[in-house]
């Protein structure tokens, strides 16, 4: 039988976690309960982690909380010590799923602990902010928000749909076991971005033999859940071909992947190719979307799509994001080393294309050279980043480091 932890504030929605409860009952689950609410519970189970357990795992006693009456603190000792303990629920096998649910507050913690438990492990979320911009919630996991459709407050006809479906679907991803591949070791990380797909396949291709090959979207969300899977030992090297999401954070577009970005690979070690693909653009939405600063001066912009409007990097920008590269890998415990592609760093920076702009391009370059360690190595390919050239390079430089 499948243990699911269901963890809420059972002082708030104590009835709500009552029929919750029931329905599980119904599927056969073996149910661990956790209360992360600050107030004594309404509820008609049997509780077996109390919120008491919870905030001092968090950092504090149940007691302060209550006596200082502050909810947003409240709510961060409680979501810390909800995270600390599902993941060490998870780590030593006595769960198999967890489920939640709650409106903003409620979701924030349950969040919270969803986000420390591993991709694949079945995660459900009844919540109101099912809509809208979820990022903060999901972050660069595999959590299935539900709509609760009303709010949860009470048990009514919407609401016992909700939860009835949402019970059934956290039980049947606890009994389906998923396909796994168990050569993680032998497992290469690569960032990708529209403008620099050509030389990604290729660098697959070259790769497919020895080797399998995960490829993430370097749009902000694919940058971080690369990092934070990286950091959890997902794979054994990093061929960094597109870093375009630094263009992003350093010129405030909207794909940016957080000032972390490139930090993984060499915070545990593994192997990292860095190439400067797509950095001869930062990404807006719409033309109305763009800063007047940057319309009121000298800037070159392409329309990629009637919701994505671009504009190419300059040579001040340049230069600091040379500083920013060199510093991440200077930072590196493992091997690393660049790899340049001085005939563009994209398609819109190839030969006669709209960014072309080859003497900007340099600048980015020999930022990165005056500001690297002179033991990491660079090497300047005469190509375009999506010519087959360049993407054999990469590789090659990515095997040498992994010997």
């Amino acid at each position: 039988m499948k243990t699911v932890l269901m963890l809420g504030t059972f002082d708030s929605k104590g009835k709500e976690f009552d029929y919750l409860y029931s329905e599980l009952k119904k599927r056969n689950a073996n149910i661990m309960t956790m209360d992360v609410g600050v107030f004594d519970p309404v509820s008609g189970f049997e509780i077996d982690i109390s919120a008491s357990e919870v905030a001092l795992r968090g950092g504090e006693s149940l007691e302060s909380l209550r006596e200082k009456s502050d909810r947003g603190h409240a709510m961060h000792v409680m979501s810390e010590g909800a995270r600390a303990i599902s993941r060490e629920l998870q780590k030593k096998g006595e769960i198999d799923a967890i489920i939640s649910m709650g409106g903003g507050g409620g979701t924030s913690i349950a969040a919270t602990a969803m986000q420390a438990l591993p991709i694949g492990f079945p995660k459900v979320c009844i919540t109101t902010l099912a809509s809208g911009d979820t990022s903060e919630y999901v972050g660069t996991k595999d959590i299935v928000l539900y709509p609760s459709i009303v709010d949860i407050c009470g048990i009514n006809s919407f609401s016992k749909i909700i939860m009835s479906r949402a019970a059934g679907a956290v039980c049947g991803m606890a009994d389906m076991e998923p396909e796994t591949d168990s050569e993680t070791g032998k497992t290469i990380f690569i960032s990708m971005f529209g403008n620099s797909t050509e030389c990604v396949e290729r660098c697959q291709a070259l790769l497919s033999k020895d080797f399998s090959t995960m490829v993430f979207h370097a749009t902000g969300g694919g940058g971080r859940t690369m990092e934070d899977l990286i950091m959890e030992g997902y794979c054994s090297a990093c061929l960094d071909i597109t870093t375009t999401e630094w263009a992003d954070e350093l010129c405030g577009g909207i794909l940016s992947a957080g000032d972390k970005r490139l930090d993984a690979p060499g915070k545990i070690g593994i192997p990292h190719v860095i190439a400067p693909g797509c950095l001869d653009m930062v990404n807006f939405g719409t033309w109305d979307t763009v800063p007047q600063k940057y319309k009121d001066s000298d800037r070159k912009f392409y329309e990629w799509n009637p919701m994505v409007t671009l504009m190419r990097t300059n040579a001040s920008e340049n230069r600091e994001l040379g500083r920013i590269l060199a510093e991440k890998a200077n930072a590196s415990k493992g091997p690393v080393a660049f790899v340049l592609p001085l005939k563009g760093l994209s398609i819109l920076d190839g030969e006669g294309q709209c960014f072309c702009d080859f003497d900007t391009d340099r600048v980015l370059f020999d930022s990165i050279e005056e500001n690297l360690n002179k033991n990491i190595p660079v090497y300047k390919v005469d190509a375009n980043i999506n010519d087959e050239a360049f993407a054999k390079k990469a590789v090659e430089v990515l095997l040498g480091l992994m010997k």
